[in-house]
């Protein structure tokens, strides 16, 4: 064969494969536990079953359909990946779980709002922390006394009787 025959058959998709084998792992994950759930004999036609079935059913879907496309080679072609976005998306995650115990959920948050937002490319730091913290604020005081939750507090947290 030479290298212009277009009958040269295409590899399937590597990456969606992966994909379609996450999706029925999940799939059986979730029918296997769902048999695990005692429910009473009233309950055993239409009870807190049926949902996780139906949902099990649409993975199990899902992961068949991507597997034929991988294999048909329906995707289309991926750009090269950008790391450094992700990058600042994973150093806000992290920061964020460092700081929560410490410096309280608004400050924490805060640096991982803005932390994303440097990650899509918006606004300079200085400016997307003292924003992303306001917003975090807000949040902990409506969760924290109109909700009744509790919330990691820090410094900020504290000026609040």
């Amino acid at each position: 064969m030479s290298t212009g025959d277009s009958s040269l058959k295409r590899r399937p998709d590597g990456a969606a494969l992966v994909i379609a084998a996450v999706l029925a792992a999940i799939a059986a994950i979730v029918v296997w536990q769902t048999m695990q759930m005692r429910v009473m004999p009233i309950q055993a036609k239409i009870g807190p079953t049926v949902f996780p079935y139906i949902i099990a059913g649409g993975l199990a879907v899902l992961a068949v359909g991507t597997a034929i496309s991988a294999f048909r080679g329906s995707f289309p072609e991926r750009t090269p990946d950008n790391y450094r976005p992700m990058l600042w998306i994973v150093g806000g995650l992290v920061a964020q779980m460092l700081l929560l115990s410490t410096a309280g959920f608004s400050i924490a948050t805060g640096l991982l709002f803005a932390l994303t937002a440097k990650g899509f490319g918006r606004g300079p730091l200085w400016q997307t922390v003292p924003i992303g913290v306001v917003f975090a604020f807000v949040i902990w005081f409506i969760f924290s006394h109109g909700l009744q939750l509790s919330l990691p507090k820090g410094p900020l947290e504290r000026l609040i009787p």
